[in-house]
């Protein structure tokens, strides 16, 4: 399995282990497979009767290996059996599967040691970290972007690991106080929180800027956890099958996902397992009030929009209005035209291809709808389930199911709404829709009393690289 930039027009070649470590390609393009593996109906009936008797572990092993060829296969079955276990995570299936109502099912992805769907990912990353980078006799400095949840996945999954060091960058006050707790309260010396004055997407770009610089990203061994990092959609690419299969009785029977993204990382994962040949009907994008996405895939137009004009809403993890992941779809919906593409995401304001004859199989040929959801909506929603069905959902989840509600006459299989995260993690607005607080898991009893570890800093690239510079030189 070789791997090629967005934006390499000679398409040259890289491997696994020479991806893994370094997130961005050196051409700012991000990585994909050369070609999507495909799977026959021998390869689901192997994974079908694997997930039943060997569990979801043993299922990762089976998909990873596909898209991982120079680590030895039983290295990437230890590896993801270290990854999935319990208590690490919270059930043995790993990811539950329950019937919310009238065909609508919720992927649970939140069992993990955070309470959200990062976890899924985060957790076999730190695995393939520590595994080459012990091979190698290296170390590395990761730096991150987070909009709430991929940030403390990231810091729990890499806590403690030798020759790991972690440097996470938040938005400053936009965070709910309990997201800000599971990260600040960390103590663990190789993980270093910044609180950086600006939005998510300040923050993914200066993440973007140092991984830019390629003197810097060499001499201080910086890697990337955000989902610029192939690896991360590699492990999402798993849970799309798991829950496939758990909704199904045969390889014929099709499924759909609506999907809560910002940054279109989640369900760019769901496109992946679509073109292996996994038999997925619909991709439902779930926005929030910053629709970039939702209105790209109505109109055709890509509109970034500053950080003044995103807006900071109920569910904090999707307020996004440039999604780092988008680049690979675009990739494809061109016909893996990398000079189109780099020419297109070079436009800092974005762009549109509402009138280029590609974008009618962005639905056609690849199967994706989209809708968004509003404070009013997702308040909704959490009050209706939990009171007519007994379920708690997050806000974000709460998105998905709205979206995927509004569409339910444009699609004719059972829908999965991937879960992003336990209410817990949302207080205010549970409260606002049920009138009681979210129930709190007892791993997390004493985390809103814990110490706060962090350091605020200004929107300034070359501030976030001298404080790792400093850092790392003790």
């Amino acid at each position: 399995m070789d791997y090629i930039s967005t934006r390499d027009p000679q398409r040259t070649p890289a491997t696994f282990t020479d991806i893994l470590l370094g997130g961005l390609a050196p051409d700012g393009g991000l990585y994909l497979p050369a070609d999507y593996p495909q799977v026959s109906d021998d390869t689901l009936t192997t994974w079908r009767e694997t997930l039943a008797t060997k569990g979801y572990a043993a299922l990762a092993a089976k998909v990873i290996k596909l898209f991982v060829s120079d680590i030895p296969a039983e290295d990437v079955e230890a590896i993801c059996a270290r990854a999935y276990t319990t208590p690490t995570f919270s059930t043995p299936e790993i990811v539950p599967v329950t019937e919310l109502d009238d065909n609508l099912f919720i992927g649970h992805l939140s069992e993990g040691p955070t309470a959200a769907f990062k976890d899924m990912a985060m957790q076999l990353l730190g695995e393939f970290f520590e595994y080459e980078l012990t091979r190698r006799g290296e170390t590395l400095n990761i730096l991150g972007a987070t909009s709430g949840d991929t940030g403390s996945a990231a810091e729990y999954a890499m806590r403690g690991r030798p020759g790991i060091s972690v440097f996470m960058l938040t938005p400053a006050g936009r965070m709910t106080p309990f997201q800000q707790a599971q990260m600040f309260g960390l103590d663990d010396p190789n993980i270093h929180n910044v609180a950086l004055d600006g939005v998510f997407d300040d923050c993914q770009d200066i993440v973007k800027a140092v991984s830019n610089d390629a003197e810097f990203k060499q001499r201080y061994r910086i890697g990337a956890v955000n989902s610029i990092n192939w690896a991360r959609l590699m492990a999402q690419v798993v849970y799309y099958i798991s829950c496939w299969i758990r909704i199904t009785d045969n390889n014929a029977q099709k499924v759909s996902f609506s999907v809560p993204t910002g940054n279109f990382g989640d369900i760019c994962a769901g496109h992946i397992v679509r073109q292996m040949g996994v038999p997925i009907d619909r991709l439902i994008v779930a926005t929030n009030e910053n629709n970039v996405l939702d209105e790209f895939f109505r109109t055709g137009a890509y509109r970034v929009r500053s950080s003044a004009d995103t807006l900071e809403t109920s569910s904090p993890s999707m307020d996004i209005s440039r999604a780092s992941n988008f680049e690979r779809f675009i990739y494809d919906l061109l016909g893996r035209d990398a000079t189109r593409t780099a020419e297109l995401f070079s436009q800092r304001e974005g762009f549109t291809l509402a009138d280029d004859p590609a974008f009618p199989a962005a639905a056609q040929r690849y199967g994706f709808l989209s809708g968004s959801s509003t404070h009013a909506d997702r308040v909704h929603t959490i009050r209706d389930t939990w009171e007519r069905l007994g379920v708690m959902l997050d806000p974000h989840t709460a998105d998905g199911v709205h979206v995927a509600r509004g569409l339910r006459d444009q699609v004719d299989t059972p829908i999965v709404c991937l879960e992003t995260a336990l209410p817990v993690k949302f207080s205010d607005t549970i409260v606002e829709a049920t009138g009681r607080e979210p129930d709190l898991p007892e791993r997390f009893a004493d985390i809103m009393s814990a110490p706060r570890h962090v350091t605020d800093m200004p929107n300034d690239a070359a501030v976030v690289k001298d404080f790792i510079r400093r850092t790392v030189a003790g």
